[in-house]
C-alpha cells in the first residue's frame, strides 16, 4: 500500500526514493545541475540497502554500465541533464536495439550546447523521436508535480520491464528543483520484481542454454524482422499506455491550451484568470509524451476552435499538436526558451489575443 504520510520533498529526491522504492537495484551516473540531488540521494541510500551505486567517469560510462547491469537481470536506471543525456544516446540506442529494459531520467536545462542551468522543455523532440541513431522509440512520462515526480518514476520501472524498452522520465529543471508534499508509493521487495529470464549470468545456479544480448544484426533481413517486431510492441504501447488529463469541458472551450509539465501549471493558472474574464479555456496535458495522446487532442479539434501551446521550447510539442489536430483548428504557440517560463498573465493576454478580446 502507498504511504499515507505526506512528506515535503525535491522532485529530485522524489525521484530518487521512488526508483529506491520501485526495486532500483543498480543506479549508475554523473553529476550535472539540475538534477544533482538524484545522484546525492542515490549515493546515501541504496548504499544504506546493500545496492550498486556507482559514480561513473563519464556519461557514456554510465549508460553503459546500465545497459549491462539490466542485460544481467538488474533493475537499473541512470539519470542526467540535457548535455549529458546527449552523451547517452548511443546506449540508448543500443539499449533499445538490444530490447533491454533502462530508466532514464532526464531533467531538462536550457540549450543547445552547454546552454545553461535554468528549466527547459526544449529535449521534447529528442526525447520523443527516439534521439539516437534507428528506428526506435522510448516511453516518456512527464510529470507536472513532485507528487508525479514519484508516481511516474515508479511506474516507469513496470512499464520498462512489460515492454522491454527504454522509459524516459522528462522533468524540466523547475520541476526536479520545487519542493511539495508527496505521498510516496510502497516499497517493493526485490523478491517481488518480475522474473527476466531472458537475462544473462547465473548459468551456475541453474544450468541451461547461454543467451547472447546484442543490438547488431549484420544480416539485413535479420535487422529488418527484429525492428518490425519491436514496432508490434510499439503498436501495443500505443493502444495500452496512453495518459493525459484534461482540465475543464475541452470539447466547449473557447480555447484550449496544450502544455505539460512546468508550463501545464501556468496554464491552469491562465486557465484561471479567463475564468474571471468570462472566457472559457480548457487545458489539454499529455502525461505520455511518446505515445503522444493524438486522438483525444482530435476529438477536440473537431469543434474547429483554437489551441494554443505553451511550452519552455521554441515550438516543439506543438508539431504533435499539429499532427494530432490535422488543420481541423487553429493551432498557435507561445514558447519560451534559454530558462524563461511563461507567466499565466502572458498566457491569459495571448489568449485574448487569438480570441480578439483585448483590454
Amino acid at each position: 500500500m502507498r504511504d499515507t504520510e505526506k512528506l515535503l520533498l525535491k522532485g529530485n529526491d522524489a525521484i530518487a526514493e521512488a526508483a529506491i522504492r520501485a526495486g532500483c537495484n543498480a543506479y549508475f551516473g554523473y553529476p550535472i545541475t539540475p538534477q544533482n540531488e538524484i545522484i546525492a540521494y542515490m549515493a546515501k541510500h541504496m548504499l544504506e540497502k546493500g545496492r550498486i551505486f556507482i559514480q561513473a567517469e563519464s556519461e557514456v560510462a554510465a549508460i553503459n554500465m546500465v545497459y549491462g547491469a539490466s542485460a544481467a537481470g538488474a533493475r537499473a536506471m541512470t539519470s542526467s541533464s540535457s548535455p549529458g543525456i546527449s552523451l547517452k544516446q548511443e546506449g540508448i540506442s543500443y539499449a533499445a536495439g538490444a530490447d533491454i529494459p533502462v530508466v532514464v531520467v532526464n531533467v531538462v536545462r536550457g540549450g543547445p550546447g552547454l546552454g545553461s542551468i535554468a528549466p527547459s522543455q526544449a529535449d521534447y523532440i529528442q526525447a520523443t523521436r527516439g534521439g539516437g541513431h534507428g528506428d526506435y522509440r522510448c516511453i516518456v512520462l512527464a510529470p507536472k508535480s513532485v507528487q508525479e515526480c514519484a508516481d511516474l518514476t515508479y511506474l516507469a520501472f513496470d512499464l520498462a520491464d512489460q515492454y522491454r524498452v527504454p522509459v524516459i522520465v522528462l522533468a524540466d529543471g523547475m520541476i526536479g528543483q520545487m519542493m511539495e508534499g508527496v505521498v510516496l508509493p510502497p516499497e517493493r521487495p526485490l523478491t517481488d520484481l518480475p522474473k527476466r529470464d531472458w537475462a544473462v549470468g547465473n548459468m551456475a545456479a541453474a544450468p541451461r542454454a547461454s543467451r547472447h544480448i546484442s543490438s547488431i544484426h549484420l544480416v539485413p533481413e535479420e535487422l529488418e524482422a527484429k525492428t518490425k517486431a519491436r514496432f508490434v510492441r510499439y503498436d501495443e504501447i500505443t493502444a495500452k499506455e496512453i495518459r493525459y488529463e484534461q482540465i475543464g469541458p475541452t470539447g466547449e472551450a473557447d480555447l484550449t491550451l496544450v502544455a505539460y509539465g512546468t508550463a501545464a501549471r501556468v496554464a491552469q493558472g491562465a486557465r484561471k484568470l479567463a475564468e474571471k474574464a468570462g472566457i472559457n479555456l480548457g487545458v489539454f496535458r499529455p502525461i505520455t509524451l511518446w505515445p503522444f495522446p493524438a486522438e483525444p487532442l482530435a476529438q477536440i479539434a473537431a469543434s474547429g476552435k483554437p489551441f494554443l501551446t505553451v511550452e519552455m521550447s521554441l515550438g516543439q510539442l506543438v508539431v504533435d499538436v499539429n499532427l494530432a489536430v490535422l488543420g481541423k483548428a487553429p493551432v498557435h504557440l507561445l514558447g519560451h526558451c534559454g530558462g524563461i517560463i511563461p507567466t499565466e498573465e502572458e498566457v491569459f493576454n495571448e489568449v485574448k489575443q487569438i480570441l480578439g478580446r483585448k483590454g
